[in-house]
């Protein structure tokens, strides 16, 4: 069967199309992604402004029309934290509803976490022992760990890389003083969720997902995207710690330049290295593996789970 995911970030608005069914592994088909950046449309007191709201119609309709163009059989559509936090994200959606159809469900943070931990637990098996997994998105940074599918613990923080660029940096780059302060900020949050993260025991493997950490594997030496999703890619703390001094120096410009970085998200990368070093130091973990599936691989896998045994997602429903 062919299923499509519609991924509704703080960054990006992503379609993807997969051919999957029960007990093999989803199969990228088709893509098609935005740089919609819906974070910085949010004015007023956190609402999600008519321009970004505007945008985010007018892609969801496209998506309807390309999934409806590629075969799709169920179109799957979420949202994370740009309009989980708008106080107008309701209503928002229900107007993309009414003109698409397309029903788009805001998803907990917590959700998050676990949806992405499954994607994990899938991708590494149950060889991997117990799994921590960490996740910095546009708006939040989910951690999860556990032995089974289902994580032990889920914790959603509000420490993605671009709200803290946008709440804690006035400059590009910013000043040794913003850096140590916002250092301090992630630093604290983090530190108040790892006792209950650790109480659970000891990770057997520490695991990254996301945009950001991807970035930053590469820029410290993981291989490219062109080498394919089965090589191995890791990120070490020491390199890490190295690189995020490097970054807090470096202007945006400077930043885009560097193997593996978008011109769209160089601006968040130093908040998203500060983010992924006080992670790494505070659950002691000395090197991050990169998984390349994630959120949205997760939400495909759950929604084939709870397909009865042998239908689709047309006659099932």
């Amino acid at each position: 069967m062919r299923l499509g995911v519609l991924d509704v970030g703080s960054n990006t608005v992503h379609l993807l199309v997969m051919d999957a069914h029960q007990g093999a592994r989803p199969l990228p088909a088709f893509s098609h992604k935005e740089e919609l950046r819906l974070a910085e449309h949010l004015v007023d007191g956190n609402r999600l402004g008519e321009e970004g709201a505007a945008r985010l119609r007018a892609f969801v309709r496209e998506a309807a029309r390309i999934a409806e163009d590629k075969g799709v059989e169920d179109l799957v559509a979420f949202a994370t934290s740009a309009v989980r936090d708008a106080v107008n994200g309701v209503d928002v959606l229900a107007r993309i509803k009414a003109e698409t159809r397309v029903d788009v469900q805001v998803l907990s943070g917590d959700d998050e976490a676990r949806l992405t931990f499954l994607a994990v637990r899938r991708w590494f098996g149950w060889s991997s022992g117990r799994l921590l997994v960490t996740d910095i998105g546009g708006g939040s940074l989910e951690i999860a760990s556990g032995i089974d599918e289902e994580p032990d613990v889920a914790v959603s923080l509000p420490l993605g890389a671009g709200r803290l660029t946008r709440d804690w940096f006035t400059a590009d780059p910013p000043g040794p003083e913003e850096v140590r302060t916002l250092r301090r900020h992630v630093r604290t949050e983090i530190a108040r969720t790892v006792g209950t993260v650790t109480k659970y025991g000891r990770p057997d493997h520490a695991v990254a997902t996301s945009k950001t950490f991807r970035q930053l594997a590469r820029i410290a030496g993981a291989a490219s995207s062109t080498e394919g999703p089965y090589v191995r890619r890791t990120l070490t703390h020491e390199h890490l710690v190295e690189w995020t001094a490097r970054l807090a120096g470096m202007p945006a410009a400077r930043r885009a330049e560097l193997p593996g970085v978008s011109e769209g998200r160089a601006g968040q990368l130093l908040a998203g290295a500060i983010v992924a070093d006080a992670a790494m130091d505070l659950f002691e973990l000395p090197v991050l593996e990169i998984c390349p599936w994630a959120l949205r691989e997760g939400v495909i896998l759950r929604r084939l789970d709870n397909l009865p045994m042998g239908r689709s997602p047309v006659t099932d429903q």
